[in-house]
């Protein structure tokens, strides 16, 4: 295989490692920069830890690393891997402290997953917009109030600050980071190497679990909620549920806006997208997911799906039905699945 080769000046990508860290959110990152130098890229990797000493990941393996952080010179980016132990807890001040020295100095500061919350601990996302794995994206606005959660996104750009989404997101983020420094060409490469996407199609939604809250305090909306959940395909127009209350629709939609900060329509549409999407991951077609699920055609399904996911219900079926390829020798493979 030829390579083209691009003349590069080193950059120094140093990555925050703590007890505790998600090892694939560190490894994930390093195995793309480091790809990344076999196309022409020169970034220098080295591991940095709060106070010097190795750690020890989420898993139990042991991190050797390359020294503390503040004995890191000029760091073009400073990365910050996540841990299930970050939002459960509360960033300890050291970490804290550990990710903030050196993000004043650094070129860029980016997180991976959890990692976000040791950015936001450290008031690194103070005024930005940000986001973090989709089961926290609600925690993380609770803890940084002067931060902008977007909990869709597969990352997020605000300045020279980048945030990500769950795990192998990292990835997703790391190949923008190589794409910003040597441009589309040498990503591509890297994407294709590591058999990834360059950029996947779709937010955090495709791969979210279905609709899932706290029931409402109010028992009139409680009731409400309770008679959409049960029977998606029912008549659930405005006006019918506010029938059902005795209720004015003005103040039904107020009772939704105060306690389930949607409209009465959308929460509607919420319920019958995730039935609709349970009942694709059962092998249902897209046909009979709209109608079991109460969507009036398969179109109006198609587009709640592809304003929701960025995929059509056949696209998302495809990627999430099955592990399982079941693909003739003459066979293609679908476009979107490699670059």
């Amino acid at each position: 295989m030829c390579y083209q080769w691009t003349v590069s000046v080193p950059h120094r990508v140093a990555i925050l490692v703590y007890d505790g860290v998600t090892l694939l959110d560190v490894a994930g990152p390093a195995e793309v920069f480091k790809e990344a130098n076999r196309f022409g890229a020169d970034y220098r990797i080295t591991l940095v830890s709060p106070g010097g000493a190795d750690v020890t990941s989420n898993l139990g393996v042991r991190v050797a690393v390359d020294g503390a952080v503040s004995a890191e010179p000029a760091i073009g980016t400073f990365l910050v891997p996540g841990s299930d132990r970050y939002p459960r807890a509360r960033v300890p001040g050291e970490l804290a402290d550990a990710a903030r020295r050196p993000a004043a100095a650094a070129g860029r500061v980016a997180s991976v997953c959890t990692g976000a919350f040791v950015l936001a601990a450290a008031g690194l996302l103070d005024g930005k917009r940000a986001t973090t794995h989709w089961k926290v994206t609600h925690e993380l606005a609770t803890r940084c109030p002067a931060c902008r959660v977007e909990p869709d996104a597969i990352y997020v750009r605000d300045g020279s600050t980048y945030t990500s989404a769950g795990v192998t997101a990292g990835i997703d983020l790391s190949l923008a980071l190589v794409e910003e420094d040597h441009g589309p060409a040498l990503a591509r490469d890297v994407a294709r190497s590591l058999v990834v996407y360059m950029q996947r199609a779709g937010g955090q939604s495709q791969f979210s679990a279905p609709l899932q809250g706290p029931p409402p305090r109010s028992p009139a909306l409680r009731r409400i909620t309770d008679l959409v959940t049960g029977d998606p395909r029912a008549d659930h127009s405005l006006a019918a549920l506010a029938g059902h209350l005795n209720m004015s629709t003005r103040h039904l939609t107020r009772l939704f806006r105060d306690e389930l900060s949607t409209t009465p329509a959308r929460y509607v549409e919420n319920i019958r997208f995730d039935m609709a999407r349970a009942l694709l991951d059962q092998g249902h077609n897209a046909t009979q997911a709209a109608a079991q699920a109460g969507f009036p055609s398969y179109e109006s399904l198609r587009r709640v799906f592809t304003r929701k996911l960025s995929l059509s219900p056949a696209a998302y079926q495809r990627r999430f039905g099955t592990t399982r390829r079941h693909q003739s020798v003459s066979e293609k493979p679908a476009p979107e699945r490699f670059l």
